[in-house]
């Protein structure tokens, strides 16, 4: 059986998320309006059925809802340009660790961005 691969991705969020959500706000004081807002995630799918899953919000088998609320109320598209130079990871907290080292260098570079 192959091993789970995990990919981390990024969807470009609604700037409504900057000014409708205290939380993200507080989280992204460098944000000066100019980029984009941003979620950074973590799958065992492909990015776009994630994606899919986050518009829809999934609910798994055990009745668990596992979409991140601000991308399915603020999410546009996935931003493949911020991400498709990562390859698959075949370590969950390999890729958690890159998912946050991603959010945080995408905040160094002024964008706003939400991450789990």
């Amino acid at each position: 059986m192959p091993k789970t691969e995990y990919q981390v991705y990024v969807v470009e969020l609604s700037k409504k998320v900057f000014t409708e959500n205290r939380k993200f706000r507080e989280a992204n004081p460098q944000f000066n309006g100019v980029l984009e807002c941003l979620y950074v995630g973590m799958t065992s799918k492909t990015p776009a059925e994630r994606f899919q899953q986050h518009e829809t919000g999934y609910i798994n088998k055990k009745g668990h809802k596992i979409s991140a609320a601000i991308v399915e109320k603020y999410g546009l598209y996935l931003r493949g340009s911020l991400f498709n130079h990562i390859a698959p990871m075949t370590s969950r907290a390999k890729a958690l660790k890159m998912e946050e080292t991603l959010a945080l260098e995408l905040r160094r570079k002024r964008y706003a961005v939400w991450y789990n």
